[in-house]
C-alpha cells in the first residue's frame, strides 16, 4: 500500500501545479481508521515530506502549521475533484508571485533591486515574521507575522538580543548607532510580546530591521496598548487565525523627519488585522499619529479604520492573496463591536 501512495501522491502533486494555472481545485482526501477523515487542498502545499516508516508530512506554502499523518493511523488517500471544498488560488489577480510571500499575512510586495523581502524562521516553528525592507531609506515597508494555536505563549521571557539583520547587505542595514542619541525608541513591528513559544524564536524579533524609531510615549502608551488589544485576540475562542501588518510609514509624504544618521522617523503607525475563524473572515485597521504625548486609556475604536481606508492612506495593497471577492467583502468596512473595541 505504500508503494501505491507514494505514486498516488506523486501523480496528485502534478495535478496540484495544473491546479494553479487552471481553474480546477484539487485535494487529498485523507482516510483514517477510526472513520475520520480530513482534507488538504493541493494548492497549499508546498511538498509532501514522507518521514522514514513512520508516515507523512504535509508541509505548507501559506505558513500554516504542518501536518503530520502516521502510517499506523491511515486507511487511504484519495484524490477528489470537488469545486465546494476549495478555491483555485488564482481567484485573486493582485496576489504575490514570489512563492515566498504566498501566506495571507502579506501585503503585496513592491519589489524591485532596491526592496529586500527578509524572513526569519525556525526550524521547529516555521516563520517567525517577514518584513519587506527598503534599502534606499534604510527602513522596512512593513512587518508581518501569524498568531495561531500552534505557537503557544511559553512565557520564554524579552530576551534582549539586538542584532543587525543577516538577510540584509551591511550597507543597508540599520544598527544601535541609529539610535543612540536619537531621542527615539527602538519600537518593535513584531513584538517581543508576540513571540514566546521558544527562546529562538524571541531572540529573532530583536533584529534591527523589526523596528522603527518612535516616541517612547507613543511606543509604550499608545501603541503598546494597540498591541495588547490584538494579544487578546489571539484566543481559540475568537480566531482560527490572526494576520498581522505593522509599521509606520516611510512614504516621502508622510515622514515625519530624519535621524541624524538618516533614518526616516514615520508620521504614522499602522496595524492591520485579518481574522480566520471557522472560514470566516473580517478585517480591520488601527491608525495613529505619531507625535510625542502619552496618550493613555484612549478609546482604540476611534482610530479603527477599515482596510481600505488603510490602502488609500499608504497606498499599499494589503492581504492581497486573499481570493478577490473575500478580499473586497472583508476591507470595505469595519464592525466595532465584531472587534470587541
Amino acid at each position: 500500500m505504500k508503494k501505491f501512495i507514494t505514486s498516488l501522491l506523486t501523480f496528485c502533486m502534478a495535478l496540484a501545479l495544473h491546479a494553479q494555472d487552471t481553474e480546477t481545485p484539487n485535494l487529498l482526501r485523507y482516510y483514517m481508521n477510526d472513520g475520520s477523515t480530513f482534507d488538504v487542498p493541493l494548492y497549499r502545499l508546498d511538498r509532501l515530506q514522507k518521514v522514514g516508516s513512520i508516515g507523512w508530512n504535509n508541509i505548507f506554502n501559506d505558513g500554516e502549521p504542518n501536518v503530520s499523518v502516521l502510517f499506523s493511523q491511515l486507511d487511504s488517500i484519495v484524490f477528489v475533484y470537488d469545486p465546494s471544498v476549495v478555491k483555485p488560488i488564482d481567484t485573486n489577480a493582485n496576489r504575490n508571485q514570489d512563492k515566498r510571500a504566498t501566506g495571507l499575512e502579506f501585503p503585496h510586495l513592491a519589489g524591485g533591486n532596491m526592496n529586500i523581502l527578509s524572513q526569519h524562521k525556525t526550524s521547529d516553528l516555521g516563520i517567525t515574521y517577514s518584513l519587506e525592507w527598503d534599502c534606499q531609506k534604510r527602513a522596512q515597508r512593513w512587518t508581518c507575522y501569524q498568531m495561531h494555536n500552534g505557537l503557544p505563549n511559553n512565557n520564554v521571557g524579552r530576551n534582549e538580543a539586538w542584532a543587525t539583520d543577516p538577510n540584509i547587505p551591511y550597507q543597508y542595514q540599520t544598527d544601535k548607532s541609529d539610535y543612540s542619541g536619537s531621542g527615539f525608541s527602538r519600537g518593535h513591528m513584531c513584538p517581543s510580546a508576540d513571540r514566546q513559544t521558544t527562546v529562538e524564536q524571541n531572540r529573532q524579533t530583536f533584529y534591527y530591521s523589526n523596528m522603527q524609531p518612535q516616541y517612547q510615549n507613543h511606543n509604550g502608551v499608545l501603541w503598546d496598548q494597540m498591541e495588547v488589544k490584538v494579544r487578546s485576540w489571539d484566543t481559540s475562542s475568537f480566531r482560527d487565525t490572526l494576520y498581522v501588518v505593522k509599521a509606520g510609514t516611510i512614504r516621502d509624504d508622510q515622514i515625519l523627519k530624519y535621524t541624524s544618521s538618516g533614518i526616516p522617523v514615520p508620521k504614522y503607525f499602522y496595524m492591520a488585522v485579518l481574522c480566520v475563524k471557522n472560514g470566516q473572515y473580517k478585517a480591520m485597521a488601527f491608525w495613529t499619529l505619531h507625535e510625542n504625548v502619552a496618550r493613555k486609556n484612549q478609546d482604540l475604536g476611534d482610530y479603527a479604520i477599515s482596510i481600505d481606508e488603510l490602502e488609500e492612506k499608504t497606498g499599499i495593497d494589503f492581504f492581497c492573496n486573499l481570493p478577490d471577492d473575500i478580499e473586497e467583502q472583508v476591507e470595505k468596512s469595519v464592525s466595532l463591536s465584531d472587534w470587541k473595541l
